[in-house]
């Protein structure tokens, strides 16, 4: 199984999720570019390179296919994935997710009152605030503290480049309805960032798909719900593979 974090985060925003993981899930999740303790080229962030990556990152690891779990944008390169690499791509979870489309009006607004502004080093109370929109449920003190760390690795640069390729849909192309695999979508009823016509739009979209909605959970339920989202992405992995062809023995 392989877990894709969402912007600003990093290999480790999944661990609350891990430790509720059963003993048969072997995961893997990688600090995508620009992120956390990763190298942070000049270029190269859209979708398309992020999901170029990702399979650089599987083939790295020995991993022929895995079902692929994916937070906020996150979520965006995991559908990438099942568009471009489809042979990879056993099973999907987006959680806190949206369609690939280019950004809108709240993103624009973003862009133009703060992303556009941003410069080195960044201010960390500007980051606390960002990162406070994603939870609506208390989190221990030392994983937000560990979270706001993070953000503050990536730089100004890498913020503009990604807000900007957002807002240019670059990476968007391809239909919905070309992927071909399970897939588990999962929302909080309190996400201030996707919003529940989002998650239909994916929902009607992508043929074999369903939702699970998190009742007063926000943006991060891998922070804020990360027992039940480990036991809902274990149930869903091994109904998924068990109906598979292809599968091969195990929950990846």
């Amino acid at each position: 199984m392989f877990f894709i974090h969402g912007f600003s985060g990093s290999r480790h925003s999944f661990e609350p999720v891990f430790a509720h993981l059963p003993p048969s899930i072997h995961a893997f999740a990688l600090t995508q570019r620009g992120h956390g303790d990763a190298s942070k080229p000049e270029r190269g962030y859209t979708l398309d390179v992020f999901a170029t990556d990702a399979m650089a990152f599987m083939d790295a690891v020995g991993l022929d296919s895995a079902v692929v779990v994916g937070h906020s944008m996150g979520s965006a390169v995991a559908l990438r994935m099942a568009l471009d690499y489809p042979k990879r791509v056993q099973a999907l979870v987006l959680i806190g997710a949206g369609p690939l489309a280019p950004g809108g009006p709240k993103e624009r607004a973003f862009w133009e009152t703060t992303v556009s502004k941003l410069k080195d080093p960044l201010d960390p109370n500007l980051v606390r605030s960002f990162l406070e929109t994603v939870y609506a449920r208390p989190i221990p003190e030392e994983r937000f503290e560990s979270a706001l760390r993070n953000s503050l690795k990536v730089p100004a640069r890498v913020w503009r480049a990604m807000w900007k390729s957002r807002l240019e849909g670059r990476g968007t192309s391809g239909s919905l309805s070309e992927i071909g695999v399970p897939t588990l979508i999962i929302w909080g009823d309190q996400d201030r960032r996707c919003t529940r016509d989002e998650q239909d739009a994916l929902l009607d979209g992508i043929p074999n798909a369903r939702l699970e909605i998190y009742e007063g959970v926000g943006h991060s339920p891998y922070a804020e719900a990360p027992e039940r989202l480990a036991s809902d992405i274990a149930a869903f992995a091994n109904e998924a593979l068990s109906r598979s062809d292809t599968n091969s023995g195990g929950v990846i």
